[in-house]
């Protein structure tokens, strides 16, 4: 699929209603996601780093590297891939646009550009200059890649609902075309950014943090998509420690259940 069509399927799931879109890090787990059903792929800064052995959100995963991670998911599924590129890689509007021209490039129908700034004295750019961001971001977007303008706010401590949606409102009016705050605190703050955002969809992450709910409760609050994060890839990393606590018990059996047969993924493999 190309990246125009891809694109533009990735924008006919966002008017179809609530979709989950789980985040992989690897061309096995995407394979994995397709063969489950679903209909577009978020890639995970966070898993990608991890696997990597180095942290989230502090650039220590390149841009290519990370625009080639999606760029491998996309080739082997053949599905819209959403790319999670962190701050935009770079403090200016032009950094943004650049990296909004390497997702293109790579193929990817849509990307994710967070107000962060990589810097854990100051974590998260002043309004105007996360507005400006994102505006540089669009003016290269628009009409080409879904572009998600996104605050992270409250995953960094700053518990501030009216700051979120305002910044949110902000990315939505310079032209973001789906808005997403990681960790809202609860299905009322939920509400009140799918209303103040309105029409333009809104990305949740997993849950608000007063705890999980069904897909259909998000759905009924005008949530069109729900996103996972590194969360797929803690799971993986859990079953891979308790499967290493049982061997290290000798316990050969139950270190070794569970195990996906190579063939669920390696038929989607190029030969």
């Amino acid at each position: 699929m190309s990246q125009a069509a891809a694109y533009e399927r990735f924008v006919a799931l966002h008017a179809q209603g609530c979709f989950i879109m789980p985040n992989g890090w690897d061309g096995a787990s995407a394979v994995l996601f397709k063969n489950a059903g679903f209909q577009a792929i978020g890639t995970s800064s966070a898993a990608i780093a991890f696997g990597m052995g180095r942290h989230d959100g502090a650039h220590s995963v390149s841009l290519a590297d990370s625009v080639a991670n999606g760029t491998l998911m996309a080739n082997l599924t053949g599905l819209p891939i959403n790319g999670d590129l962190e701050d935009g890689y770079g403090p200016s509007p032009e950094d943004c646009a650049d990296t909004v021209r390497a997702a293109i490039a790579g193929g990817l129908a849509g990307l994710g550009i967070e107000d962060t700034t990589a810097d854990p004295a100051h974590p998260i750019h002043d309004f105007d200059a996360a507005v400006a961001r994102m505006r540089g971001a669009v003016a290269v977007a628009r009409g080409r890649i879904v572009l998600t303008g996104r605050t992270d706010n409250f995953l960094h401590g700053r518990a501030d609902l009216d700051d979120t949606i305002r910044r949110l409102v902000a990315f939505a009016e310079v032209g973001a075309d789906v808005l997403y705050a990681p960790l809202l605190p609860d299905m009322d703050a939920i509400r009140a950014v799918v209303r103040a955002v309105a029409p333009k969809p809104v990305n949740v992450l997993i849950a608000p943090r007063s705890g999980t709910v069904p897909l259909a409760e998000l759905a009924a609050a005008g949530v069109r998509r729900v996103s996972l994060g590194g969360r797929l890839y803690a799971v993986a990393m859990g079953a891979v420690e308790r499967a290493a606590q049982a061997l290290a018990a000798g316990d050969l059996a139950g270190g070794t259940a569970g195990a996906v047969a190579s063939k669920a993924f390696t038929a989607s493999f190029p030969a």
